[in-house]
């Protein structure tokens, strides 16, 4: 058992979890762990759990489903340890380091479907509304998602907890600079649509049954990413209000989509 917060593992652990280390990814609570553990694809490297995780049927079942991750190492480490490695106030007394998942227009384009639909975060820096966003992507039936330079890490433990999960099983790629967009959809002619108060058109006039792309950006800043070409659609609102959570406009569109598109649930 580990003790003491100052042990070298429970400082490479915080190296991750503050993102000091690119190619690995900090999880954390009992539910994210549970859909970590779920998902074959995901390299889990390193778990620390505390004693009163095998109090419960429920945490006794995740230790066993991790322990089958053969690459997965279990460490066990007082509260006080977990405490001192948590990113939220309250830990549940287990945390887990795995290998930041494969992102790229390759790999998106290998997992999206015959009739894409695909998000782009343009400048979103809000970790929690970017997790929420993917979450909408996912529920809603969308294939993917594309973060521009500039946005938040999709893969921040903020943004892994908005997410609950969608950010591990949504194809994504980061990082991605304006005119690669543009190529990458142009060459899979994916219709490009950004979301801008100004616009005249509304997110129903346009026929989702198509590929598409919809861009979104950073709540008081709007898209910022004009080089991205596509036309500019507006959800109506009451005069009063000026504009809506990045999430919760992207999720109003989004079901917009999916209704076109006959999806069922």
């Amino acid at each position: 058992m580990i003790t003491s917060r100052h042990n070298s593992f429970i400082k490479s652990l915080r190296a991750v979890r503050d993102g000091r280390e690119e190619n690995l990814i900090f999880i954390e609570g009992v539910r994210l762990c549970e859909e970590a553990a779920a998902l074959p694809d995901i390299h889990i490297i390193d778990v620390l759990y505390a004693a009163r995780l095998q109090e419960t049927e429920r945490g006794i079942n995740l230790l066993e489903k991790l322990s089958l991750h053969s690459s997965a190492r279990l460490t066990l480490a007082t509260d006080d340890v977990l405490a001192s490695i948590a990113d939220t106030r309250t830990n549940q007394g287990i945390a887990l380091v795995a290998a930041r998942p494969q992102t790229g227009g390759d790999r998106l384009a290998t997992s999206i479907a015959s009739l894409p639909l695909i998000v782009v975060l343009d400048g979103v820096t809000n970790p929690t509304n970017a997790g929420a966003i993917l979450r909408a992507t996912e529920a809603s039936g969308a294939t993917g998602a594309i973060s521009t330079v500039g946005t938040c890490d999709l893969f921040s433990p903020k943004a892994l907890r908005g997410a609950m999960g969608s950010s591990l099983r949504l194809p994504v790629w980061t990082n991605a600079a304006a005119a690669d967009i543009s190529r990458w959809c142009a060459a899979r002619d994916i219709g490009i649509f950004a979301l801008d108060a100004s616009a005249t058109e509304t997110y129903t006039e346009v026929d989702w049954r198509r590929p598409a792309a919809l861009v979104v950006g950073a709540e008081g800043r709007g898209f910022a990413g004009r080089e991205i070409q596509g036309g500019m659609l507006r959800i109506p609102m009451r005069p009063a209000v000026e504009s809506l959570n990045v999430a919760v406009a992207i999720g109003i569109v989004l079901y917009e989509a999916a209704r076109q598109r006959g999806f069922s649930f």
